[in-house]
């Protein structure tokens, strides 16, 4: 299975905004965007060096800022993309909420990982269950009432442990429900694009893979 490798950190970096890649290290003082909030490289921090962006970069940098907030590579993003440009509706959303529905995003947004690179890790190792079903398969997309279980063997792991404490954004969020003493959320319904926080406009996406 391909997977980016490198720096987090320096992702956020590239697209002068945080993605919240690392967790609570992104809301901490070890945060490497708040520490040097420019551009990796030799002259990311150089004067003058921030020139404007033509229409394609632009395009090409809010395309880049979604993909990396969900961890996913270019080919698969493209797929997605393809995918959601044959469902009725607005190509746009319907993007967002395949991106939205795969079960790393989910056990994320729920509050069992800290990250959702620490999501894809708890379920390649078979620790979630859908509807009863061990799923091994971080982009396993779900559906309205589905039910996302912590394996009863994993529940004392440190790493959920952890996640579930300092989840604080679960009550927020509308389109599913998590029952924390149960270790277990379910899907209400798929969310509208008012219901994804994800500050970005989708339509530039839409643009750059139109050209």
């Amino acid at each position: 299975m391909a997977r980016y490798t490198g720096s987090s950190c320096k992702l956020c970096r590239r697209e002068g905004t945080k993605l919240f890649l690392k967790g609570s290290r992104c809301n901490s003082e070890k945060c490497a965007f708040e520490k040097r909030p420019f551009i990796p490289g030799e002259h990311g921090n150089s004067r003058g060096f921030r020139k404007r962006m033509s229409d394609y970069g632009v395009h090409l940098r809010e395309k880049q800022k979604v993909r990396r907030t969900y961890g996913v590579l270019e080919k698969q993003f493209r797929k997605y993309f393809k995918m959601a440009a044959k469902k009725s509706g607005v190509t746009g959303e319907n993007l967002l909420q395949i991106l939205e529905t795969r079960l790393d995003n989910i056990v994320y947004r729920m509050g069992f990982a800290p990250s959702r690179k620490s999501a894809r890790q708890i379920i390649c190792h078979g620790h979630i269950l859908v509807n009863q079903r061990k799923v091994d398969i971080p982009s396993f997309n779900v559906r309205a009432e589905d039910e996302i279980l912590i394996k009863e063997k994993s529940r004392q792991m440190l790493l959920i442990q952890e996640a579930m404490e300092a989840s604080t954004e679960v009550d927020s969020i509308d389109w599913f429900k998590v029952d924390k003493d149960k270790f277990k959320g379910q899907i209400i319904s798929i969310p509208t694009r008012e219901q994804i926080q994800l500050d970005t406009d989708e339509s530039l996406i839409v643009e750059y893979y139109s050209k």
